[in-house]
């Protein structure tokens, strides 16, 4: 314990005489919570709708009109071409075109609703919205017996969904590439070469290099959760217990990832590469942005081998559902394992020197 809290002293005193990491340390959560949150959103809210009114009857008209006045629609253009509602789409101003058959006032024909396929989520939501605004319109009474509430998130706010995921990424950053860039740090500098000399043990020098930016992981988890709160008004449904138990497992996992590629990596530009693989790999596989649900049967299977995945649906359980840890004990089972594995061979990967 003495060589630990001499080795803890250590990199203590190295972080706070770098000026960079305390920096790190209030601007990553500050830009990831706030700049990422309102530039990246799949909310779809402003649907330009071209219409090739063929019929030009007091239902069409009023068909129109309702459209309009729909939340997230706008009525781009009317006309009796169907060349020139095209023309809309393919100059990108239309994301739907609504054609509205001639006599269909009389004998209610089907109408066709196209969608700009280029952006399949807007394309496919606004076509969505487009065919329940029609069907309010000619069967009004319809919408009055159905009765429409969404558990857990009741505005369908993309960021209350997309926010408490964005906790992994300061973890990924902070206690996945700090670590690593740290160790392969010495080794370029030559200091590591006097610890290679010393009867400091393998789980010791680990610990040493580890246990320092755990603790800035949750000081920026923290920083992240008090921001989401302050600006987004998002706060937590479940105990806060859970979510520090998930992030300080995920935070074990990752650091053991940086440490055993640092083991393996000679200069930080090779580190730097290496990491970067994985936590694109991480991200794109984990939920983050891309729903696993909606993934190809092969890409779920592989999520399983994800540790973000399992730290992704722990916070968004925990903040939008109150879900507690005995509801996720296999969450926080998979987690367990990853980490006790991964800091396992960050120990077994470095040697020293003869």
């Amino acid at each position: 314990m003495k060589i630990l809290r001499a080795l803890l002293r250590k990199e203590f005193t190295i972080l706070t005489r770098n000026s960079l990491i305390p920096r790190i340390v209030v601007m990553l959560p500050v830009m990831v919570m706030l700049v990422i949150p309102l530039a990246t959103n799949l909310d779809v809210k402003n649907v330009n709708v071209a219409v090739v009114d063929n019929d030009r009857s007091q239902l069409s008209r009023r068909i129109i009109a309702d459209i309009n006045a729909a939340a997230g629609l706008t009525v781009l253009s009317v006309s009796g071409s169907h060349h020139a509602a095209m023309n809309d789409i393919e100059t990108g101003g239309a994301d739907v075109v609504l054609t509205i058959p001639h006599g269909f006032e009389r004998c209610r024909k089907k109408l066709d609703i196209e969608a700009n396929g280029v952006n399949a989520t807007k394309g496919m939501l606004g076509a969505q919205y487009v065919m329940q605004s029609v069907a309010g319109t000619i069967a009004p009474g319809m919408k009055d017996n159905v009765s429409v509430l969404n558990l857990f998130n009741r505005t369908l706010d993309f960021r209350r969904y997309m926010i408490p995921a964005l906790m992994a990424i300061l973890l990924i950053m902070m206690c996945g590439f700090m670590p690593a860039l740290n160790l392969v740090g010495e080794k370029e500098t030559g200091t590591i070469e006097a610890m290679n000399v010393t009867p400091v043990g393998r789980l010791t020098f680990v610990l040493s290099k580890l246990i320092p930016f755990w603790l800035v992981g949750l000081l920026i988890m923290t920083i992240g959760m008090a921001i989401g709160w302050a600006v987004y008004g998002l706060i937590p449904a479940g105990n806060l217990l859970t979510i520090y138990l998930g992030a300080v497992l995920f935070s074990l996992t990752m650091s053991g990832i940086a440490i055993t590629v640092a083991n393996k990596s000679t200069t930080m530009i090779q580190a730097v590469f290496v990491l970067f693989a994985i936590v694109m790999i991480f991200q794109l596989m984990s939920g983050l942005m891309t729903p696993i649900g909606s993934m190809p049967d092969w890409a779920q299977a592989v999520t399983y081998l994800v540790p973000p995945r399992y730290f992704n649906e722990i916070m968004r359980a925990t903040y939008l559902k109150g879900a507690g840890i005995a509801d996720l004990s296999l969450q926080f089972a998979a987690l367990g394992t990853f980490a006790l594995v991964a800091n396992l061979l960050a120990a077994a990967t470095y040697s020293k020197r003869q």
